[in-house]
């Protein structure tokens, strides 16, 4: 599968890049010596590798979850600079159009 001059021009339009001609050319060739590795890896016989999420055998080691005691909504309100009810008050950040 060969990467064209015109899949480049796509894929930069989509990404918001321009490239001049002599970069488009340049981008197309190493794009396609990575999908030709790609391309060569899946020849492996990968039938007896286990799959995988990582390299490393990792654990978890975080802690189970538990439900513990929390604050009331007037204890956390307590010290709010502004508030509305039981709810925070904080600024307005999106204008209306």
């Amino acid at each position: 599968m060969a990467i064209t001059i015109a899949q480049v021009e796509q894929v930069a339009r989509l990404a918001k890049l321009q490239f001049d001609s002599e970069e488009k050319k340049r981008m197309a060739e190493q794009l396609n010596l990575i999908v030709d590795y790609v391309e060569k890896l899946n020849e492996l016989d990968t039938s007896e590798v286990a799959p995988t999420a990582h390299i490393l055998n990792l654990t978890n080691v975080l802690r189970e979850d538990s439900v513990e005691p929390s604050l009331s909504p007037e204890e956390v309100l307590q010290n709010a600079p502004r508030q509305n009810n039981s709810h925070f008050s904080v600024p307005r950040v999106i204008k209306e159009l």
